[in-house]
């Protein structure tokens, strides 16, 4: 029998959920290095701003001759327009994928219920089995009202069958146990908590049915500001480059694509990340010295060297945008020869 025709059912499936810069993108990297050699894993990432660079920053370690299979859902929250950008992309990659097990990545502002909710629907109910949802958290961040007055991030620790309290290496004294008691009064009494650094998570906790019940799940309805396009499937123009722009959420975000002819200065555009001041920064980048994945969170910015990308791509979420940004980043582009 053509395994392509049989029916897809029962596909273990985790939401690794968190608010923005928390560590989820680490966290599923880690895992993929856990992943079982003999099976297929699948990955449906969906990103705030309307660039996306998670897909090309999971390529650029992974790939389907590794069996993994990566899927992206940029532009604001995949549940949105009653869920159908999610279902699209969801198909799409269970029919490329065919996966013994799905991870689904939120966008640290979108809201996991309605994520869940989307799963939850009668097309899935045999498709899918929904394992443990895991909800990273930085236990500092419990000191801003920013993040606990945010209903995402309350909505993210109260659907969690485990907390993962990441970061622990950069925790003070009474971070853990402040974290701990947050959970008592916004978590299930069945939670449990667990805490790791640079978001390693073992393999064995993705394991285990999901305590959240379909019944339990009610109707949230949030409104976004997005461009109704997929920049991602745009040509890139005569200019080198497409801007976007996105907001919600009490954030905002501004991205940028450039065509793969365009070669950064290394050494100029690490100066220029490094000066960015803003909520969240990824980027994949080909410079004149390689190809490298940039992570800037409010604790450092981070660079990897990448195996390969199609195209450099930035993407950077805020309160406030900079004008100068633009100019600055245009400026790291080497000359033509």
């Amino acid at each position: 029998m053509n395994k392509t025709n049989e029916k897809l059912t029962a596909i273990p499936t985790n939401i690794i959920t968190g608010f923005l810069g928390v560590g989820k993108t680490s966290s599923i990297l880690h895992l993929l290095k856990s992943k079982p050699n003999d099976e297929r894993w699948a990955v449906l990432v969906n990103e705030f701003g309307e660039i996306g660079v998670d897909g090309s920053l999971f390529l650029g370690q992974h790939n389907e001759e590794q069996q993994v299979f990566i899927h992206e859902v940029p532009g604001g929250c995949m549940c949105c327009a009653a869920g159908l950008p999610m279902q699209i992309a969801l198909n799409q990659l269970l029919r490329r994928a065919r996966p013994h097990r799905l991870l689904i990545e939120p966008t640290g502002l979108g809201h996991p219920i309605e994520v869940m909710e989307v799963l939850a629907a009668d097309y899935y109910r045999e498709v899918l089995s929904i394992e443990k949802i895991i909800t990273l958290v930085d236990a500092r961040q419990l000191d801003n009202t920013r993040y606990t007055e945010h209903q995402t991030f309350n909505q993210q620790i109260a659907i969690a069958d485990i907390i993962v309290g990441n970061k622990q290496d950069l925790y003070q004294t009474g971070h853990q146990a402040q974290l701990e008691d947050y959970a008592k009064t916004k978590a299930s009494p069945e939670v449990d908590i667990f805490f790791t650094e640079q978001g390693k998570i073992p393999i064995n906790l993705l394991h285990g049915t999901t305590g959240l019940s379909a019944h339990s799940l009610h109707h949230h309805h949030h409104q976004e500001e997005t461009i109704d396009k997929n920049l991602n499937d745009d040509c890139i123009p005569a200019s080198g480059y497409i801007k976007a722009v996105n907001q919600g959420e009490g954030f905002r975000s501004i991205g940028w694509r450039f065509a793969p002819t365009e070669v950064f200065s290394h050494q100029k555009l690490f100066a220029f990340l490094n000066s960015i001041i803003a909520e969240r920064m990824k980027a994949v980048f080909i410079t004149d010295n390689g190809i490298y994945g940039y992570n800037l969170t409010s604790d450092a910015l981070t660079e990897i060297e990448l195996d390969d990308c199609m195209e450099s791509r930035i993407e950077i979420i805020a309160i406030e945008l900079s004008e100068r940004w633009e100019n600055q980043l245009l400026a790291c582009i080497e000359a033509a020869d």
